[in-house]
């Protein structure tokens, strides 16, 4: 209900509490699995994506601080992609930055997992590094590659989302040779800039990824997967958006 002021006392707007994330105090992690095509010749595609992306976490509001980038190809000064690595990394970052996490993997995939340098992180393995470093802080894991709906079932907590470039069972696409990104790294960025949360921004992916691949003729749908834990479905949110945003589907990137 709203009440009239009178005229000879000046109305005081009171400021309403912000029911934005921060996440400056967020571990987080990325990592370029590989340095190649699909079909083996050299590529930037993946390391393209962990680089813009780190740029793009930061201006909503992670800390380059609390940020570590692993790549296949020594890239930028990052350090070289090995598992054991990575988890002692996420566990490190965790130890200090300790409001939740955010981890990002983008390579080529296969059945049993994502290939990381010469060898494959599977999902149990996943799992137990976020386990052990994350525990029950709010996470975002997205799993960007070929195959990467099998990490969902493993990793998905009420404490997470979990957001995979295809289902369990089908490829992704846009890891050739001349593609600036895959086509999953490529939404994901593009949502990035029309979403206010990660709950948002995973449907945005979905829907981008969709379109491009119709617009490609790329078949079988690769069907990216989205799970959001019950403890995190309205929270994890940098900035207020309107009740709905015009996407852009139009071809980009790679």
């Amino acid at each position: 209900m709203w009440f009239l002021q009178k005229e000879t006392a000046p109305a005081r707007t009171a400021e309403a509490p912000s029911d934005l994330t921060s996440f400056k105090d967020w571990a987080v992690v990325l990592v370029a699995g590989d340095y190649r095509a699909h079909s083996g010749a050299p590529s930037k595609v993946f390391d393209n994506a962990r680089h813009d992306l780190a740029a793009d976490f930061v201006k909503i509001g992670f800390s380059k601080s609390n940020m570590v980038q692993f790549s296949a190809d020594y890239d930028d000064g990052t350090r070289h992609t090995g598992i054991p690595d990575i988890a002692g990394a996420l566990h490190e970052t965790a130890a200090r930055a300790k409001s939740g996490c955010l981890i990002y993997f983008t390579s080529h995939g296969v059945p049993t997992g994502i290939i990381i340098g010469d060898g494959v992180l599977g999902p149990e393995q996943l799992r137990d590094m976020v386990n052990s470093a994350c525990g029950k802080r709010p996470s975002v894991v997205v799993m960007s590659s070929c195959y990467s709906g099998q990490f969902v079932a493993p990793l998905k907590a009420e404490n997470r989302i979990i957001m995979t470039a295809s289902r369990p069972d089908r490829t992704s696409f846009g890891c050739g040779e001349l593609d600036h990104y895959t086509f999953f790294d490529d939404c994901f960025l593009r949502a990035m800039d029309i979403s206010g949360d990660f709950p948002g921004l995973g449907v945005g992916v979905q829907e981008c990824v969709r379109v491009r691949e119709q617009q490609m003729k790329a078949s079988p749908p690769s069907e990216p997967q989205v799970n959001v834990g019950p403890n995190v479905a309205f929270g994890l949110k940098w900035r207020d958006m309107p009740p709905s945003s015009p996407f852009d589907n139009s071809p980009g990137g790679g």
